[in-house]
């Protein structure tokens, strides 16, 4: 068996075209790839009757250490999953990190929810963590 390696994160939305100008404005991801999956081995493969789905992968970091994170809108779409809280079992987050949270908290959007201010931890790592469109959370912390 070989050893596994990262490929890509993925993050689920209901709008995949205000998902993409989400991610692409306020982290300034670029897109690679956009591409339709349908067809019985897929819907087996994610175990939900008659699934099609519509992805775009997202490149995040400098050549030779990206990571593509993979915006992912299903068809039949399934009932949201409750409002985040990351104490909560099972509970996810994409981790994105800047040169200066901070000035990147400054550079946001009025309308880009966040779940406080940057706040600089114990261990001196200032995180910030933003909310996408569809309740999603994407920690950014320095680098």
């Amino acid at each position: 068996m070989s050893d596994p390696t990262p490929h890509h994160v993925g993050v689920t939305v209901a709008d995949l075209d205000r998902a993409v100008d989400f991610y692409t404005d306020t982290f300034g991801l670029d897109v690679a790839a956009e591409f339709a999956v349908d067809g019985e081995a897929f819907a087996d493969a994610v175990d939900v009757d008659g699934a099609a789905a519509d992805f775009a992968h997202l490149v995040a970091g400098e050549e030779g250490a990206e990571t593509i994170v993979e915006l992912v809108a299903y068809d039949p779409e399934g009932e949201a999953t409750a409002d985040p809280e990351l104490n909560r079992p099972g509970a996810i987050h994409l981790g994105l990190s800047v040169d200066d949270v901070e000035e990147f908290y400054r550079g946001l959007d009025d309308d880009v929810e966040t779940l406080s201010e940057p706040r600089t931890t114990e261990s001196g790592t200032t995180v910030l963590f933003v909310v996408d469109p569809d309740g999603n959370l994407i920690e950014v912390l320095d680098a």
